[in-house]
């Protein structure tokens, strides 16, 4: 499975549970209105606070998601993009010192 897919299916689960509780602390919300609970002014005060802790803490759930699988690939084995990027550029300069010498060979008499 592609690391990236599954990193993005799971921020996208906690943004989908994210608009699920918003869309459910809206009705509630607009129930109380109606229900004579609570005035227009609160519920909009509360679902405004409850959806600013809720963008936060997306955000805080994104953080350590990205954090625990760098944790996890790093445990499994799997380089770095530095890493693969250092190597790249070994190969390059190996490839470049062989085709040198190949050169040097053929041009000797």
């Amino acid at each position: 499975m592609d690391n990236n897919n599954w990193l993005s299916q799971l921020l996208m689960l906690g943004v989908g549970t994210t608009s699920l509780v918003a869309d459910k602390v809206k009705e509630v919300s607009e129930q109380l209105v109606k229900d004579g609970k609570l005035n227009p002014e609160q519920a909009k005060d509360v679902v405004d606070d409850l959806m600013q802790t809720l963008k936060s803490e997306q955000g805080n759930f994104e953080t350590v998601v990205q954090r625990q699988i760098r944790n996890i690939m790093q445990d499994v084995g799997v380089p770095r993009q530095s890493e693969v990027d250092e190597l790249r550029g070994r190969i390059d300069r190996l490839e470049r010192q062989l085709r040198d010498l190949e050169n040097k060979l053929w041009r000797k008499p």
